[in-house]
């Protein structure tokens, strides 16, 4: 049984979309993997262009270092391709934390600024925020669940907000095109956290009126750790100033002679130094990947893998964590059950072949598009 089975141009009926890319993922023949919202198994594509790289500089170093750079520019591409930016505007960084850092320490706050954000976020986008209160900087705290006439309210004078696309804990995804508006009508920077929400779900930073997103590679775009994107609107780069300064800041880095430290002219002015190459390789590959198979398919096959867990753990009395519906849900589905301990309930699960994760006393639940519902049926009869 599939989510996505269709008729093709013969009358016979289309593999469904799990079907037909299952043996990218080797990770299936050793258990049900649920835990993208932590780090995801390597899609096929990442690991053979990681193994390809490393075995080149086994062999020959960096004698084809031009290949290298052309990985990077390939991986820009890419990612500016998947949230319809342009490669000027792409920075290529080590982790979400670092690309929402460099926003929130390189902007010129100056005491009573206003600053929006969230309570329930994850830490990466929380820390930073709070510690702008110290300089003076004010942070309304809002609920993630916050109605979007609070949340307009609350953007009145504000100078930024900052969310994730979808919350690491409830799942619960952002309307991040209707935010945006009332970022744009308040003129409040527009932030987002996007690590739980982009490779399963379609990201417009043109339509959703983003200034700013940052995203690691290694949950739902299937890529490698310590590899990920900075997003940052070409008309706003100016006044983010970098926070790491090193060699590759600079228009001129390539001439080692220059002093000349005018910056780069696009989101390169926020890369300090030699980059990630094995990751970029590997994020390159995985977000070329999705791009093929189609982040609108993508997205519904996750959608619907994640009502089913919701629907199927609701029905043997399990608390699920928030509401879902086909606006707000997204791949993450939390469950738990009085006196249930959620560490021994992933415990017991692992020991059956599937693979959650314990988050705050809740068993979560994260299954990406290549996941049957055969799989997650499974999963229901072993809860």
């Amino acid at each position: 049984m599939g989510c996505d089975a269709s008729e093709n141009l013969s009358g016979t009926a289309a593999p469904a979309l799990w079907e037909a890319y299952r043996d990218q993922f080797p990770v299936t023949q050793q258990a049900v993997y649920l835990n993208h919202a932590a780090v995801a198994p390597l899609s096929k594509p990442a690991a053979d262009a990681m193994k390809r790289l490393a075995d080149d500089a086994l062999h020959f170093g960096s004698s084809h270092y031009s290949e290298w750079m052309e990985t990077y520019e390939g991986l820009r591409l890419a990612a500016a391709r998947l949230i319809g930016a342009h490669r000027d505007e792409i920075a290529l960084v080590k982790n979400t934390s670092e690309g929402i850092a460099t926003v929130a320490i390189g902007l010129d706050w100056r005491p009573g600024d206003k600053v929006v954000a969230f309570q329930e976020e994850f830490p990466a986008n929380y820390y930073p925020w709070k510690r702008l209160e110290s300089r003076g900087i004010r942070v309304e705290w809002l609920s993630a669940f916050s109605p979007l006439d609070r949340i307009d309210e609350a953007c009145r004078g504000a100078r930024l907000l900052a969310i994730s696309h979808v919350q690491y804990l409830s799942g619960y995804r952002a309307n991040l095109e209707a935010i945006g508006e009332i970022c744009h009508r308040r003129g409040c920077l527009f932030l987002v956290d996007a690590i739980q929400g982009l490779g399963a779900f379609p990201v417009d930073v043109r339509k959703a009126r983003i200034h700013a997103l940052a995203a690691d590679g290694h949950k739902w775009l299937l890529g490698p750790e310590g590899c990920g994107i900075l997003y940052i609107q070409k008309d706003i780069q100016d006044q983010i100033e970098p926070v790491e300064f090193g060699w590759t800041n600079v228009a001129a880095y390539a001439d080692y002679a220059s002093r000349d430290m005018t910056l780069r002219p696009d989101a390169g002015r926020y890369e300090c130094g030699t980059l990630n190459t094995i990751g970029c390789y590997g994020l390159r590959a995985s977000v070329e990947f999705l791009l093929s198979v189609g982040i609108d398919r993508i997205a519904a096959q996750v959608q619907a893998l994640g009502d089913r867990i919701a629907a199927g753990a609701a029905a043997k009395g399990y608390e699920v964590l928030g509401t879902r519906t086909p606006e707000t849900g997204a791949g993450i589905v939390s469950i738990r059950k009085p006196g249930q301990d959620a560490r021994l309930t992933v415990r017991s699960l692992k020991s059956l072949g599937f693979i959650a994760a314990p988050r705050q006393g809740w068993v979560r639940l994260s299954p990406h598009f290549y996941i049957s519902p055969d799989d997650i049926d499974r999963l229901l009869a072993a809860l």
